[in-house]
């Protein structure tokens, strides 16, 4: 009688295995599938920073670009400088240069340059302007004794680099004074051109 009882209790007690061997497996299969969306969702955190990270560094490099772009079209407006121009017409050459040799001489004062002399060559009859286009063109050579230290002729020549009108440096010798060698001795050839 005991395995009449017992054959009543084979199928809920296979049904019951079988149950318990599915829902195990499907914990199993739950718990691969949950590491799984984990390690998704890790990695897609992991790519979304570093996609974040290269978006940023694109960016500084395109802003990078850009500001290079514009100090070389400032670099090519700079160097693209304009003759003076009077604001009176029909003068000679010497009226005519008379007022950028007023702003260069005002650069010489800024800078506590002292000049000990100045020599004028108008028109000089070597210079490619005069020689091709004198009716268009005034010139100026200059020849300029100038007593100053480094830091102040530093200075000068940096703001004679960023005068607004065309001009040409000619030469420049240096000699420092003997008695106090910071002390420097310049000559200094500059030419100075105006339209007429």
């Amino acid at each position: 009688m005991d395995s009449e009882k017992l054959k009543q209790f084979i199928i809920p007690i296979l049904l019951i295995v079988v149950a318990l061997f599915a829902l195990f497996k499907l914990g199993s299969m739950v718990a691969s599938n949950v590491q799984t969306i984990m390690g998704a969702k890790s990695e897609l955190e992991t790519k979304t920073t570093s996609l974040q990270e290269k978006k940023d560094k694109l960016a500084k490099l395109q802003k990078e670009e850009i500001e290079a772009k514009k100090k070389e079209e400032a670099d090519k407006t700079g160097q693209e400088k304009q003759f003076y121009k009077p604001i009176i017409s029909g003068m000679d050459t010497e009226a005519v240069i008379a007022g950028e040799f007023t702003e260069i001489l005002e650069l010489v004062r800024i800078n506590k340059i002292k000049v000990r002399s100045i020599k004028y060559d108008y028109d000089p009859q070597d210079d490619a302007f005069v020689k091709g286009a004198a009716s268009s063109y005034n010139v100026a050579r200059l020849n300029m004794e100038m007593i100053t230290n480094y830091p102040n002729y530093e200075n000068f020549l940096k703001e004679l680099y960023k005068h607004e009108h065309f001009l040409d440096i000619q030469s420049m010798e240096m000699v420092p004074y003997k008695k106090n060698k910071s002390i420097l001795l310049i000559n200094f050839k500059l030419k100075l051109y105006a339209q007429k």
